[in-house]
């Protein structure tokens, strides 16, 4: 199998780094700050996955991509095992889903997705033009559209309309393709493209998104009800919107 990541190293060439207005917000606890609250094997796994699910959790994006790494992690346990062991189950009681890309034993690689959110997204008029240029033959099916994702991953790494799939802008998708006279505007947690305001906006939700749950599971609280679709979060809505109007 191909090794994943060899087109632009990740989805839209996402940096670490931020621009100024996202990135002086203020740190927040990682993961490894408050993975040794959870002694439990399963909520260890339930952990991580609602701080990487954060932004899916709460309606800002439609999927995340997960990588888990065949390891021993800061907590001393190995997410890659835990995931074969409870993933499928932790997934079923949060209400997303979930589609391997890949698994090459030394990881996996998951596309976790709310499927009302990212059939809408993949709905949009838009968005089937963006992938059938891009070569999907069958844009208006859901469930062909994945498997066409699937292979490209399994053959050529990180396709670069990856993105689409993700939620982020599609000016800033079809401008980082070269398939609009866009100009590169500035790094975000992806490259940015035209107008910025658009896209700094739906950045700036999804750091509320993950800062927010960050604290949750750092005070301790249930990370198995933290798993799960809207968990207490009345901006879901509108956070689905800026997604959906960026299409």
């Amino acid at each position: 199998m191909a090794a994943i990541g060899n087109r632009e190293n990740h989805p839209l060439d996402r940096s670490e780094a931020t621009v100024p207005a996202v990135a002086a917000r203020g740190a927040r606890p990682g993961w490894q700050d408050f993975s040794r609250l959870y002694t439990e094997d399963r909520d260890c796994l339930a952990s991580f996955l609602a701080l990487e699910l954060a932004e899916v959790l709460r309606g800002a994006k439609p999927a995340n991509l997960v990588c888990l790494a065949n390891k021993r992690r800061s907590c001393g346990r190995n997410l890659y095992l835990l995931w074969k062991e409870h993933g499928s189950a932790l997934i079923e009681a949060s209400g997303l889903k979930v589609r391997v890309l890949a698994d090459r034993g030394t990881s996996v690689l998951l596309l976790l997705y709310s499927r009302d959110a990212l059939g809408s997204l993949l709905a949009q008029k838009s968005v089937r033009v963006i992938l059938r240029k891009a070569g999907y033959a069958e844009p208006d099916r859901f469930e062909a559209v994945l498997s066409e994702l699937e292979h490209r991953l399994e053959v050529e790494g990180f396709p670069h309309e990856i993105g689409v799939f993700l939620g982020y802008p599609l000016k800033d998708v079809v401008g980082f393709m070269g398939w609009a006279p866009l100009s590169f505007t500035c790094q975000g947690p992806w490259k940015i493209f035209g107008n910025p305001a658009p896209s700094l906006e739906l950045a700036e939700n999804h750091r509320k998104c993950r800062c927010e749950m960050s604290l949750q599971l750092a005070s301790g609280c249930n990370p198995l009800d933290c798993l799960k679709k809207n968990n207490g979060c009345g901006e879901s809505t509108q956070a689905q919107q800026l997604f959906l109007s960026a299409a």
